[in-house]
């Protein structure tokens, strides 16, 4: 299984931009579907966006769609968040995930099996 280890989190004004990174190691990224999920404090961890492993199709929740865009670069087994228009309900700690290999686009975090140890992003009024 691949290891992930998240970068880019951090405090900004609502309105803001961050952009979080995921590297991968131990593996390639290539075949799975990668996955952004964030927790907030008192609440379930909650898919966030995925993206394809084989032609980056792109999937996100309702409340961050517009507002945020997932990429990767397999060559570099890195993933990427970009968030714009940050909102104090985005508050949370964001994790990168790896889904089982060839599944498309799923959201249900058992769907996925290699986990890293998680950003703090806060969003301040």
């Amino acid at each position: 299984q691949v290891q992930l280890v998240e970068s880019g989190g951090g405090l900004v004004q609502a309105g803001g931009s961050l952009r979080l990174s995921c590297v991968a190691s131990g593996g390639t990224i290539s075949t799975h579907t990668m996955g952004w999920f964030r927790q907030a404090p008192g609440k379930e961890r909650e898919f966030v966006a995925a993206i394809g492993w084989h032609d980056d199709s792109t999937d996100y929740i309702d409340s961050v769609s517009g507002r945020f865009t997932a990429s990767r670069d397999n060559a570099k087994n890195t993933v990427s968040l970009q968030m714009n228009s940050l909102k104090r309900e985005d508050t949370a700690v964001y994790y990168c995930a790896a889904a089982h290999p060839y599944l498309l686009l799923p959201r249900r975090t058992l769907d996925y099996i290699s986990w890293g140890q998680g950003t703090q992003v806060t969003v301040s009024s």
